[in-house]
């Protein structure tokens, strides 16, 4: 699977658009792009609306991949990090089912 910045590469490299117009709509420096497209620094999610925007993408399909690989990346070298994930998952349910009620 690609990490998210090379996700953001290749999708910014299909429209054609150079690394210093994205930066700008980004409001972050070309370097910084740079960096987040290397897997050197993370990027921000509140990024992650106008990155679907700019890729014609919904903002669901992007926050998926941002949040997926993040969420790997943290529990990659755990030995029982599938198991976690899968607590993790009964988790945010429980915590989606008592949002709801408390609202």
């Amino acid at each position: 699977m690609e990490s998210f910045g090379h996700f953001i590469r290749t999708k910014r490299e299909d429209l054609g658009m150079p690394l210093r117009k994205l930066a700008a709509l980004l409001d972050i420096d070309q370097s910084t792009l740079s960096k987040i497209e290397r897997n050197e620094r993370e990027p921000n999610k509140d990024m992650l609306p106008l990155l679907a925007k700019v890729f014609k993408m919904t903002e669901k399909d992007v926050s998926i991949k941002f949040w997926g690989e993040k969420i790997a990346s943290e529990l990659k070298d755990e030995p029982f990090g599938l198991d976690a994930l899968k607590v993790a998952e009964k988790q945010l349910k429980y915590y989606k089912i008592n949002k709801k009620t408390a609202q």
